[in-house]
């Protein structure tokens, strides 16, 4: 049996694969480790480092993770799952998956890869942040690039602990509160040569601290790089109409229901992964009305000037928007 990799119709992924799970096992309480592979044994496509995989749990509905193992012309895919009791439950269905099962999935992409011109790699990660994390030092190692990792997390929730530290030795450094994390943190970014870059995935409030302390240390926004876990709870929102201004079809948006969603339920295809305002593959552009940003993807910017949203979490001020659609 080869690997399969054919269109996904309408659910915004550009290829999909068909694995197998090969392996599954529990991390720590509450992250489960899944190995997948070609059910052939054939090598599966090389991934940039920070690359996640979208999991199909259910029709029309995936779940973006990162994955963990080795990126060049690798023998598996290997992601580890944080369980979400108040999720879609896309987490729980990756909880209950079993070896010999198949997984349809997407071809791997990346909006957190490594600067390969840095001179020096800071890695920080804080709790299930640490998947991207773990891809970008396997990488620097076999390339043989700077790099230094500090890695915030609760007594027995340090998921793949143990690994990154053989993999690391003296360039890890392990935290448990955020201020040992701004004890260690601060001081390495205040003493750092032009050329370093520093990398950032966990929950928003430590995403934000770091750019927080990097910008009081004088580091440009384009040496600091970030990867969120999603948006998190949102709040319902005001119903809305969103007008499609190539047809002038006008599509409802109930409160409780995302754009994306509304859009999708009128058999309209509009590209998506995350769902969670993270990876922007759902960007859309707008025409007129004003935007409530809710995302983590666009910049200051970007959201000021109003002509774009992330349809999976953002919505309108008011009771209209125009969309290039």
């Amino acid at each position: 049996m080869t690997m399969v990799l054919e269109t996904a119709a309408g659910e915004g992924v550009t290829g999909a694969l068909t694995l197998m799970v090969r392996e599954v096992r529990l991390l720590c309480p509450g992250v489960r480790h899944v190995v997948l592979a070609d059910p052939g044994g054939r090598a599966l496509p090389t991934f940039t480092p920070g690359s996640h995989i979208a999991v199909n749990w259910s029709e029309g509905r995936h779940n973006s993770y990162s994955l963990t193992g080795p990126s060049i012309e690798p023998d598996h895919y290997a992601i580890s799952v944080r369980l979400d009791e108040n999720g879609r439950g896309g987490s729980r269905w990756v909880h209950d998956l079993q070896p010999g099962q198949t997984v349809r999935v997407s071809c791997p992409r990346s909006a957190f890869a490594p600067i390969l011109n840095a001179r020096h790699h800071i890695l920080v990660a804080g709790g299930i942040g640490v998947t991207p994390i773990l891809s970008h030092v396997r990488a620097a190692l076999e390339w043989g690039r700077s790099f230094e990792v500090i890695y915030s997390f609760r007594d027995r929730q340090g998921a793949h602990a143990d690994e990154l530290a053989a993999l690391c030795g003296d360039r890890l450094v392990t935290v448990s509160t955020p201020g040992e994390l701004a004890g260690r943190l601060v001081p390495t970014l205040a003493d750092q040569p032009l050329g370093t870059h520093v990398y950032t995935c966990g929950p928003a409030p430590m995403i934000a601290a770091v750019a927080e302390w990097a910008r009081e240390c004088g580091w440009p926004p384009g040496r600091v790089h970030s990867e969120a876990f999603g948006a998190g709870p949102l709040p319902d929102g005001n119903p809305f109409a969103a007008t499609l201004g190539r047809t002038g079809m006008i599509v409802p948006v109930p409160s409780g229901t995302s754009l994306l969603e509304a859009l999708l339920d009128k058999g309209i295809a509009v590209p998506n992964l995350c769902r969670q305002g993270v990876c922007g593959e759902c960007r859309l552009s707008v025409r007129g009305g004003e935007v409530e940003h809710r995302d983590m993807f666009l910049t200051d910017e970007e959201k000021a000037s109003g002509d774009s949203i992330m349809p999976c979490v953002s919505r309108a001020v008011g009771d209209r928007l125009e969309l290039e659609l």
